[in-house]
């Protein structure tokens, strides 16, 4: 009986021990277009074996070099590819310059403060305000991911001028440099023509104040003549 122990190594285990019999075999054979059509009729079956490969980029391109990775880089057919050798297949890849910049205010981001540096470099006006709206609104979504609570547009204005010294204001209502103007409601919501006269909700609000508490009085008590009239 075989045992495993006494088995040279299997290479690569996921195309199994037969695969790599297959090609030891191909190994051996002197004929070279004999030897071609055999590694064609591997490729197949390696194709065959590792389905989710036909999903990347290149499948074949794996196979081969696969191929010449269980053959131990000793077998001589041609490639539709270049041929790996076992520099470039173990060779490690170049170290990524990662920046070692530290953001000034974390829990905004570095991206943040580039897009804050852009809207400071801008002379257009228009296009400063979009850059102070975006900031904004951003600094908002970030306050409520980290605090769980939504953020009043107050502190975002004075965390903004705080971080820019004062030269991005940032005011949601308007959209611009200039403060939404203040609404007087008596005089907003008077009756259309007549500059005295109030309408209901003024009137609801200087009920409750006790200007009409007297003439209210009055009328529940001709209500109460009127029913008590019908009732006799």
């Amino acid at each position: 009986m075989e045992y495993n122990t006494a088995r040279n190594h299997l290479i690569m285990r996921e195309y199994g021990r037969n695969v790599q019999r297959m090609i030891e075999y191909i190994l051996t054979l002197k004929d070279r277009e004999h030897r071609q059509e055999q590694v064609s009729a591997v490729i197949e079956l390696m194709g065959i074996l590792q389905p989710h490969l036909r999903n990347v980029e290149d499948f074949r391109h794996k196979l081969w070099d696969h191929l010449f990775l269980v053959s131990d880089f000793r077998l001589d057919v041609d490639s539709p590819y270049p041929i790996p050798t076992r520099e470039t297949l173990k060779s490690k890849p170049e170290r990524l310059p990662y920046p070692k910049k530290h953001p000034r205010h974390r829990h905004f981001g570095k991206n943040l403060e580039r897009v804050i540096d852009k809207a400071l470099e801008t002379n257009n006006p228009e296009m400063k305000d979009g850059f102070v709206q975006v900031i904004g609104n951003y600094m908002k979504l970030a306050y409520g991911n980290w605090h769980k609570e939504n953020v009043h547009d107050d502190a975002i204005r004075a965390e903004l001028s705080s971080i820019t010294s004062g030269e991005l204001q940032y005011y949601p209502t308007s959209g611009n440099a200039n403060p939404a103007p203040v609404i007087n409601l008596e005089t907003q919501f008077r009756a259309p023509g007549n500059t005295t006269a109030p309408t209901a909700s003024v009137k609801r609000k200087q009920f409750q104040q006790g200007k009409y508490k007297q003439n209210n009085n009055n009328n529940n008590k001709n209500k109460h003549n009127k029913y008590k009239n019908r009732n006799k």
